[in-house]
């Protein structure tokens, strides 16, 4: 273990790398899960069909082709791209009553102002918990892009592996930062959650 350790310097550089390749991915996947989930709902035909046709791909396909194909082969096009959670988002819109749909309507308020201040703002917590989940899967999917040679965690510890020659030791060493890791954003996931939920519930005790 001692060997491993005094690799540290690697380590904290591949740590930090898994953690900007996990923000950076989950900012991502919440714009194209909030373009894609609310296309799933479109009055438009056409609209619903297309995203339709995008969820199933990525949910059909490999995570590891995948990544290869965007990596190598889109760059040559100039199209970079990503997909999670867009049935989070569907869901969560779903699951607003459909009162308030009908009184945003009765209100007269544009389809924008109807979901930026009445539908979005009431399923977000519902959304927020798996979402955590699904950032947690990013976090642990951050290891596959060790495969194209990018210095996150995994990457490192096969750098520890060739130089020593040990597997088991810097291997578990990660384990265990990725299990901080993951147990940090559980915490913040929770707090944000908390936040939502204390929000709504002043919203709710304010109508009544």
């Amino acid at each position: 273990m001692k060997e491993v350790v005094a690799f540290y310097p690697i380590l904290i550089d591949g740590t930090i790398t898994t953690i900007i390749l996990t923000v950076l991915s989950s900012i991502l996947a919440l714009v194209i899960s909030f373009v894609v989930g609310l296309s799933r709902i479109s009055k438009f035909k056409i609209v619903r069909i297309l995203a339709i046709i995008y969820l199933e791909f990525f949910r059909g396909s490999s995570a590891l082709v995948q990544m290869f194909f965007i990596y190598f082969v889109l760059p040559m096009w100039g199209i970079y791209f990503d997909a999670y959670g867009s049935e989070v988002v569907r869901g969560g819109v779903l699951a607003v009553g459909k009162e308030q749909h009908e009184a945003s309507l009765a209100l007269n308020y544009s389809p924008y102002k109807r979901y930026r201040h009445v539908i979005i703002p009431q399923a977000i917590p519902v959304m927020i918990p798996t979402f955590g989940n699904l950032q947690i899967e990013l976090l642990k999917l951050t290891a596959v892009a060790s495969l194209i040679t990018i210095s996150d965690l995994t990457f490192m510890a096969h750098i520890i592996r060739v130089q020593t020659a040990l597997t088991l030791e810097p291997f578990l060493v990660i384990l265990v930062i990725y299990f901080i890791i993951a147990s940090i954003l559980v915490k913040i996931v929770d707090l944000i959650a908390k936040k939502f939920s204390k929000g709504r519930n002043i919203m709710i005790a304010g109508e009544n």
